[in-house]
């Protein structure tokens, strides 16, 4: 028998699917030798919700540098190495040549080398443009990246292939890391943007917005969280609360590398990260990715030797090692780890050796200790991937309900009300009842929300009733939150789906 305690809905439900935008992996570089031709590129689709994986011949190459976007539908739209910019069809963007101006681009003519440098991210408040935030090593600043550039794409130009409108545009000068973080604003519609200041305790947050690039602002933090050049892909956690990266330092030796963890709590109304915390996790080697879970419970650290998984919602930060490298070969390359990838079928995925053919696998990453179950080089591409992933930051984190930062989405204001909202228990379909009490004569409306922020449930409640049978069906296990809402007023509960 399955009942609800302290609002926790309990049933089980297993249905999964793959979504667009951030369904796609490119990849595809090749050093010219062996069977794996300058020509051979793959993709990887994630839209069914388990990969598929398409060999095919693409004009573009990647090498460290990966943005691309899909529609709604999953259908790609545009992709860039970091040093053009190409169409659905592959070939280049109306005036997407030229990307990221200098000494550094015109010499890495197969892709920049910048993991995480490219971002592409819907243009706030106009479905037909996209932004892409981009930046490129300087020769002249040690291979420091010296701007933030920003680019805009209208998808209505060239019959719908798309054209670039704004290029190269500087919304940020300094020495920076490599390397850029998005995430959602808490009103669902604007982009935060993280970037580093090279060796340094500062790091720079700007906001997308439908004005363009504004609110640039710094925080400073008491000790270094960067060095030079050795930062490693910066992330935001999946529900956008979180955002971590790996400093690596030089010191010699016959254990070379010191690794350290940066990790924050971060406000995505405000822009502020906060509740600061270091982690060593030196083991000699340099550190190389990073990603969260699905369920941002578990972080995932990459050496090229080791995996670590860290554990940020206990009250003391640790760390278990969840992988050691097997020696294994791909391609005559050792399958070391490298970058890490979050994919839309909830596992994460990890790129091996520059030169290589096969990646690992997270299988459940959203598990602790080995139960997330890392498999070494069980999947095999057909051509080399050079340790590229996409930077796809969750582009389906919709508003906060009830913060002071949801009013796009609401459209009231954040009066808090009590609504004597209650759930009582349900049987194990998936129904139960929802009792509340609305202001006298007002019609209201009850929504649940996952993890994400998107709406996956809504019902209008009647001015006259206090009663509403409510169905959920094909949800997955994890944290909702409902929210019931009349007038200018508003109350929300959480709720928590469990088997």
């Amino acid at each position: 028998m399955k009942k609800i305690y302290c609002l926790s809905i309990i049933f089980i439900s297993t249905f999964s699917f793959g979504q667009g935008e951030n369904n796609i992996w490119l990849l595809g570089y090749s050093t010219g030798t062996d069977q794996y031709t300058s020509s051979q590129k793959a993709t990887i689709d994630f839209i069914n919700g388990t990969p598929s994986i398409i060999p095919n011949v693409r004009k573009m190459k990647f090498s460290g540098t990966q943005g691309n976007i899909s529609d709604k539908n999953g259908n790609l739209l545009m992709s860039s190495n970091g040093i053009w910019i190409a169409n659905a069809n592959g070939d280049t963007m109306l005036n997407g040549s030229d990307l990221n101006p200098g000494l550094f681009a015109d010499n890495h003519p197969y892709g920049s080398t910048i993991p995480n440098g490219n971002i592409f991210l819907p243009f706030p408040g106009d479905s037909n443009k996209y932004a892409l935030i981009h930046q490129i090593g300087n020769y002249q600043l040690n291979l420091a990246c010296g701007e933030l550039f920003y680019s805009i794409i209208d998808m209505s130009l060239d019959s719908g292939l798309g054209g670039v409108m704004i290029k190269n545009q500087i919304a940020l000068q300094d020495t920076f890391c490599w390397g850029l973080g998005a995430c959602k604003h808490a009103n669902g519609r604007d982009w935060w943007i993280v970037t580093i200041k090279e060796n340094s305790n500062k790091l720079y947050l700007t906001l997308l917005t439908p004005n363009g690039i504004t609110n640039v602002s710094s925080q400073t933090f008491p000790s270094l969280i960067s060095d030079l050049g050795n930062v490693s892909q910066p992330v935001f956690s999946n529900d956008g609360n979180k955002f971590a990266f790996t400093t690596s330092h030089w010191v010699g030796g016959s254990s070379p590398w010191n690794l350290q963890l940066n990790y924050f709590d971060f406000d995505r109304c405000t822009g502020n990260l906060s509740n600061y915390t270091a982690l060593d996790l030196s083991d000699g080697n340099m550190g190389v990715g990073t990603a969260f879970s699905k369920n941002s419970e578990f972080l995932y650290v990459a050496t090229t030797q080791h995996v670590f998984q860290i554990n940020t919602i206990s009250p003391i930060m640790t760390f278990d090692t969840v992988a050691t490298y097997d020696g294994f070969l791909s391609a005559t390359s050792p399958t070391i780890f490298g970058l890490l990838y979050l994919a839309e079928d909830n596992k994460i995925y990890i790129t091996s050796g520059n030169y290589g053919v096969d990646l690992h696998i997270i299988n459940n990453p959203d598990s602790a200790g080995i139960a997330c179950d890392v498999q070494q080089h069980v999947l095999h591409v057909p051509c080399y991937h050079d340790w590229t992933v996409p930077a796809h930051p969750n582009s389906f984190l919709g508003s906060e309900p009830g913060s002071l930062c949801d009013s796009l989405t609401t459209g009231i204001s954040k009066n808090l009300h009590d609504f004597n909202l209650s759930i009582a228990p349900n049987p194990s379909n998936g129904n139960f009842s929802l009792n509340y009490l609305l202001p006298q004569n007002k019609t209201g409306v009850f929504e649940i929300y996952d993890m994400d922020g998107r709406k996956v449930y809504s019902q209008i409640l009647s001015q006259w009733s206090t009663i509403g049978l409510i169905t959920l069906l094909n949800l997955t296990t994890g944290f909702y939150q409902c929210v019931i809402k009349s007038e200018n007023f508003w109350s929300s509960k959480k709720l928590v789906i469990v088997e």
